[in-house]
C-alpha cells in the first residue's frame, strides 16, 4: 500500500489549486473526463466511453494509463456494484482507485458536485451537472460519499477532500498547506481513529468514531455485535449506522 496519498481530481473550478501542488505528494494523480488539462502530470485518465473524443488526451506520455469501462466496471463491482456505488465519476474514480492503485488516503479535489446558476460550474466554464441527473443511484448524494468513505476505511484508505465552502462529499478537508505533512494524515488502520465528518444538512460537524474492526461486518451486512447506540448531541462520539450495502 503506498504511503504518499493518490489525488483525484475533478472538473469544479476549484481544481485549479492542485495545478501548482508537487507531484512527488502523491503516489498517483487521477484526472477524470477534462481534468487531465489542470496539469500535465496526471497518470491516470478515467472517464465514461462516452466521453467525447475531441476533448480526451490526444497522446500518453510515459507513465500516464487511460481507464476505461473494462477496468472500472469490475472494480465497482467488487464494492457492490454502480447501484449502491452511485453512478458518476467521482465516486466511479474513487472506488477503481480502491481496487487498482489500493491507497492509504485519497484527495478529492474539484469533486464537490455543487452547480450554482449564477457562476461557472466547471473549470472551462459551464459544463453537465452529471450527478443531479435523474437516476435512482444518485438519489442522496452524501450516502453515497459516505458510503465510499466507509469501504475505503476498512481497507485502511482515508477518504479527504479540499477545503471549499461546499461540497456533497462528506470527507474530512485537508489544506494545500495540510498536505506537506503526510504525516498528519489521518490513520484509517488505527483502531477507533476519529474522523470529522461535516454534516450537510445543518453545516455542523458530526464526530463518528469510525472502528475498523467492525467494518466488514457493517458492509456484508451482518448484524454488529453490539447494539447500535444513537446520541442526541451532534458532538458526542457514535456508532455509524448498522448496514452499509
Amino acid at each position: 500500500m503506498p504511503d504518499k496519498p493518490v489525488l483525484i481530481m475533478g472538473s469544479a473550478p476549484n481544481v485549479t489549486a492542485c495545478a501548482a501542488w508537487p507531484s512527488s505528494r502523491f503516489s498517483a494523480i487521477v484526472a477524470i473526463n477534462n481534468a487531465w488539462q489542470v496539469r500535465p502530470d496526471w497518470t491516470h485518465h478515467i472517464a465514461p466511453d462516452d466521453f467525447p473524443l475531441d476533448r480526451a488526451p490526444k497522446a500518453l506520455e510515459t507513465g500516464q494509463i487511460r481507464v476505461t469501462s473494462s477496468s472500472y466496471v469490475p472494480a465497482n463491482n467488487r464494492y457492490g456494484g454502480i447501484l449502491y456505488a452511485g453512478g458518476t465519476m467521482a465516486f466511479t474514480a474513487g472506488y477503481w482507485a480502491l481496487a487498482a492503485l489500493k491507497p492509504s488516503a485519497m484527495i478529492f479535489v474539484g469533486c464537490d458536485m455543487i452547480y450554482p446558476q449564477d457562476k461557472r460550474t466547471h473549470f472551462y466554464g459551464t459544463g453537465t451537472a452529471d450527478p443531479l441527473r435523474d437516476d435512482i443511484s444518485l438519489r442522496n448524494l452524501e450516502a453515497k460519499s459516505a458510503r465510499l468513505m466507509l469501504h475505503a476505511v476498512a481497507q485502511g484508505c482515508v477518504c479527504l477532500r479540499a477545503d471549499t465552502p461546499e461540497s456533497r462529499l462528506l470527507f474530512p478537508i485537508k489544506t494545500p498547506e495540510a498536505l506537506e505533512e503526510t504525516a498528519s494524515l489521518p490513520d484509517a488502520k488505527k483502531k477507533n481513529s476519529p474522523i470529522m465528518l461535516p454534516q450537510a444538512a445543518t453545516g455542523k460537524a458530526k464526530r463518528l468514531s469510525l472502528r475498523q474492526s467492525s467494518m466488514p461486518s457493517m458492509i456484508s451486512g451482518s448484524p454488529p455485535s453490539q447494539p447500535e447506540k444513537r446520541s442526541r448531541d451532534l458532538n458526542a462520539p457514535c456508532l455509524w449506522p448498522t448496514t452499509v450495502l
